[in-house]
């Protein structure tokens, strides 16, 4: 009678690749990108050491850009072969999860950076569903009984990183970035459409990129309401063509955490319906076209506006200022429209639904940026919890 794989008969290396294979197909690109991450950081934690002669850098992209890409690994060049049969050869097999001791060098490892410093802690849950996904397969297949991740309240750390306040941007900051941008000779009107959008509606730089014209409905420009409305129903994150299967860098996916085809409305401010307006007109767009474009057509890379973003901080921004963390990303100007947000007393459950998120999540993500209440709040409790009135005259 045959008996199935046991841990001690099973490679790290080799079941690390069958993961990959098994999931590659029905796995987003990001999924896969991340997925190749972790299990490239999980075996360098393994292997302990690199080949004789070759750099742990060059172990690195071995592994994460080619043995753990599954259509990239046949066509994997003679020097990045040999370095990945040496590593096939001295990973240990899978019972190396039966050690406590191995399980929790590999999860350090996962939790810190090359420079030593701790990783954040959105990185490091990632790592640990990922890690978790490839111990639920083995458990599947009989090559481990259990599932050696230590499981429980404090096991990991949490599923967000709350914002660092520094990196919001006051008003007088973020129209001295946008009008500095508005007025560049070069693609000045459109790619000021493109950051006012992420200040004024907080969406994410990917779904922004993947907006049509038609999915902005704008008010007549003679209309006494200026205010609109956005249908967010896809993104386009840039991931890198060696990851989408189309050979293309972006990939086109539904929203974060809604049911395939699902979209969401967010509010379109008048400030952001004036430079809409005026991209629209000054390009002449139908219905049909990319609301935000690159300078040739197609989608708006994300190198591109990442540049010109620098290029207008270094420029408005105080050197001090600079060299801080305010604005320091585009994906901070989202940081800055939720807080405003939440700041102005709009309900919480109607902020996380107009950017796309739980509010669980916004508030583990921001709570700690909203001030300016505290004085209103109390004085509704004060009104709703004075007896005084009540009180019988003594």
């Amino acid at each position: 009678m045959g008996h199935g794989p046991t841990a001690s008969s099973v490679g790290w290396y080799d079941y690390a690749l069958q993961f990959v294979d098994a999931q590659w197909s029905h796995a987003s690109a990001n999924h896969r990108k991340n997925t190749a991450r972790t299990l490239m950081i999980t075996t360098t934690a393994l292997l302990g050491r690199e080949p004789p002669g070759v750099s742990s850098r060059r172990v690195r992209t071995a592994l994460s850009e080619w043995a753990f890409n599954t259509e990239r690994r046949e066509s994997a060049p003679d020097d990045v072969v040999a370095v990945l049969g040496w590593v096939r050869r001295h990973t240990p097999t899978m019972e190396v999860w039966n050690d406590p001791a191995a399980v929790e060098d590999v999860l350090l490892v996962l939790g810190t950076l090359l420079d030593g410093s701790i990783a954040a802690a959105s990185s490091v849950w990632r790592h640990r569903r990922v890690l978790n996904l490839v111990m639920q397969y083995a458990i599947r297949h009989g090559v481990l009984q259990t599932n050696p991740l230590p499981k429980g309240r404090g096991s990991g750390p949490g599923t967000a990183d709350a914002v660092d306040r520094r990196c919001l941007l006051n008003p007088r900051q973020a129209a001295g970035l946008l009008d500095w941008i508005r007025q560049r000779p070069r693609g000045g009107l459109r790619l000021h459409a493109f950051f006012a959008m992420l200040y004024y509606t907080g969406m994410r730089p990917e779904e922004a990129v993947a907006l049509r014209v038609g999915d902005a409905a704008l008010p007549e420009a003679e209309a006494s309401d200026q205010w609109g409305e956005l249908i967010v129903h896809a993104a386009e994150p840039e991931v890198g063509r060696q990851w989408t299967g189309t050979g293309t860098t972006h990939e086109r996916r539904g929203l974060k955490g809604r049911n395939k085809g699902g979209a969401r409305g967010v509010p379109c401010h008048p400030a952001l319906i004036r430079a809409l307006r005026d991209r629209i007109e000054a390009e002449c767009l139908q219905p049909g076209d990319r609301l935000f474009s690159g300078e040739r057509g197609g989608i708006l890379a994300g190198s591109v506006y990442r540049r010109v973003w620098d290029r207008a901080r270094q420029t408005t921004l105080a050197p001090h200022v600079y060299d801080s963390p305010t604005g320091r990303r585009t994906y901070d100007l989202r940081h800055t429209c939720l807080t405003t947000w939440l700041n102005s007393g709009i309900p919480p459950a109607q902020v996380a639904e107009w950017a796309g998120t739980s509010v669980a999540m916004l508030f583990a993500v921001y709570a700690h940026c909203i001030s300016g209440q505290a004085k209103e709040l109390e004085h509704r409790v004060e009104a709703a919890q004075d007896l005084s009135s009540l009180y019988l005259a003594a």
